[in-house]
């Protein structure tokens, strides 16, 4: 693959993440604004669902990619030290990919398979 697919890879999965994203929000906004009043035990209960915890570990996920992309791109553009690019990046990488690990952990402790 050339250099030039790189910049339209980011934009697409950008546009694609995004769009799961508001799809996502757009579905839980209105299932919170229409149903009953949510404590911890019907969130419990709303989680524990395989079909609405994938749905939730998605969205956490492209969230994860469309910051990850957002952000690099930026640092690409701005940061002309390969050295300190190259850090900035691992450790923006390092914490997304914890923050992954940590909602997939939180959500399988949920769902009731």
């Amino acid at each position: 693959m050339s250099i030039h697919a790189q910049g339209m890879r980011a934009w697409l999965l950008q546009r694609l993440s995004g769009a799961y994203i508001g799809l996502y929000l757009v579905i839980a906004l209105f299932i919170i604004a229409t149903g009953p009043r949510l404590d911890y035990v019907r969130w419990r209960e709303l989680l524990s669902q395989p079909v609405v915890s994938i749905a939730t570990l998605l969205f956490f996920l492209f969230l994860l990619i469309h910051a990850w992309v957002g952000i690099r791109d930026v640092l690409l553009d701005y940061i002309q030290v390969q050295a300190l690019r190259f850090s900035i990046l691992m450790v923006l990488a390092l914490g997304l990919l914890t923050m992954g690990i940590w909602v997939s952990m939180i959500l399988f402790s949920v769902v009731q398979l």
